[in-house]
């Protein structure tokens, strides 16, 4: 991963650790990368590396993801018109089970019809924008959904139809039905208003 990273060709890169003991730590301090530490949790250490970055636009990518320098490339290019606030891609699963595919298609519709957007699709969003709504919510769970429920109140929102690969791992650990269904219940919840720390603990104790 961090050879990907390097070949990126971003005008910024920070990694954050969220207080890692898996060697990440040891691995970052070879690399030669901009790194940070922050407390644990996305939404604070997405926070933390927004905070440590200088670009006008800010890319957050979550560490079971993969992309390559010309998703960076499209990010610039779309962010060129002033009219959009943010913006997310497509994604693909990594596994190879023909549900796969499906999944993706109807995250990447679902998300096109709502203008809804998780972390797995590499949301972006301008400085400027993520300052004036307050950055990532500090919440547990759902921050990601909440940045885009905010956002696309700002203005428009861009769907990029280039994939990224995201890990589906938890699919493939949990079983594909009982994962769907699971992110279904979540976002109902979330949507009736449910706090975040208890679908959180939903969460945990389903995985």
């Amino acid at each position: 991963m961090i050879k990907q990273l390097q070949q990126l060709g971003a005008d910024e890169l920070i990694v954050v650790d969220g207080g890692s003991d898996d060697g990440t730590l040891e691995l970052l301090q070879q690399s030669g990368l901009r790194w940070i530490s922050s407390e644990a949790g996305r939404a604070r250490q997405m926070n933390a590396g927004a905070e440590q970055c200088e670009s006008d636009i800010l890319f957050f990518m979550h560490a079971d993801t993969i992309i390559s320098s010309t998703h960076v490339l499209a990010v610039k290019e779309v962010m060129v018109s002033p009219e959009y606030v943010g913006g997310r891609f497509d994604v693909r699963l990594s596994g190879t089970h023909p549900a796969f595919a499906l999944i993706g298609w109807m995250i990447n519709l679902r998300s096109r019809l709502s203008r809804i957007s998780t972390g797995d699709q590499c949301q972006f969003v301008r400085r400027k924008s993520f300052e004036k709504i307050g950055g990532f919510a500090d919440l547990p769970l759902m921050e990601d959904v909440a940045l885009s429920r905010v956002l696309k109140r700002e203005g428009k929102i861009a769907c990029l139809r280039q994939k990224v690969i995201t890990s589906s791992r938890r699919w493939e650990r949990s079983g594909i039905l009982r994962t769907v269904l699971l992110m279904w219940k979540l976002r109902l919840l979330f949507w009736l208003g449910w706090p975040a720390d208890q679908l959180a603990l939903i969460y945990r104790q389903a995985r």
